[in-house]
């Protein structure tokens, strides 16, 4: 048992790349822990040999999340166990939130060292509204759910935030370009390395940037929220209506016009299946 950190759930942010990031109290903390919980142990591993801290490493992950969890929490009431993920802040796009709850529900003391955020650092970086933004994680990545997912986006206005890889990247800002309109954007990477970059322009322009040379490294791309459009009055959204219902069952026309007239599509498809009626 640690004599200096009592027992409990420590989630410490670590540096998103330049080590030098790391703070006094996260060093602290990782020294003290009896346990290191973490995504991968060989990205954790630089991280504690650059502190010059000798300790093992438990892997907590997805793929091994349900089986070591119990154990995890079981011993929280004696030891202090610290989680990281591979940068950043934990269970932030990361794996590690049932661990959370779980030992919340079990009484046991969850606390927070906060740190760094891809998400965070890139919408500073952005030059992009900050007032309101929301974070979406990671694209699908089959077309069909990635086209549902921003589908469900378009009409949040407030500034996106997404993670993406390299080879992903061209492909999910053409599939934004469509179904955002092409709207001012930022692709972040290597954010606080040696090679950090913030290439900013339209969704358009940084799909065409980006469709022949892939990037390498993490990247977070900011995407600004919709214009001030004029709100569509009854009057343009029956014609609407009526119109996708030459081509179009109720439900797909009730949804083709919510998208194109950025309408939540609560009510649109009763007033569609009125006007059907009454056609």
């Amino acid at each position: 048992m640690n004599d200096t950190l009592p027992p409990g759930l420590y989630i410490v942010a670590t540096p998103i790349g330049n080590l030098q990031d790391v703070s006094k109290r996260q060093e602290m903390t990782l020294r003290q822990a009896d346990i290191i919980a973490a995504e991968d142990s060989r990205v954790t591993a630089k991280l504690l040999n650059h502190l010059g801290i000798k300790k093992r490493i438990t892997a907590y992950h997805d793929h091994v999340g349900d089986s070591v969890r119990a154990g995890l929490v079981e011993q929280l009431g004696e030891k202090a166990v610290a989680l990281v993920s591979d940068a950043g802040t934990p269970l932030i796009s990361d794996p590690g939130y049932k661990l959370v709850r779980d030992a919340r529900a079990a009484g046991h003391l969850v606390t927070t060292i906060p740190g760094p955020c891809a998400a965070i650092a890139a919408l500073t970086l952005a030059g992009l509204p900050t007032d309101r933004f929301f974070f979406a994680g990671f694209l699908p990545a089959k077309a069909k759910a990635r086209t549902e997912a921003i589908e469900e986006l378009a009409t949040v206005r407030a500034t996106l935030i997404f993670y993406e890889s390299g080879p992903r990247l061209a492909k999910s800002l053409r599939a934004l370009a469509e179904g955002l309109g092409d709207r001012e954007a930022a692709v972040a990477r290597e954010i606080s390395k040696a090679f950090e970059e913030c290439v900013t322009g339209t969704l358009d322009e940084l799909a065409a940037r980006y469709a022949e040379a892939p990037p390498k490294g993490e990247i977070v791309i900011v995407i600004g929220p919709p214009g001030a459009d004029a709100a569509a009055s009854d009057a343009d959204i029956d014609a609407a209506l009526a119109e996708a219902l030459e081509r179009l069952p109720p439900g797909k026309a009730a949804r083709e016009v919510a998208k194109a007239l950025h309408l939540p599509s609560e009510g649109l498809y009763e007033r569609a299946m009125a006007l059907k009626a009454g056609g």
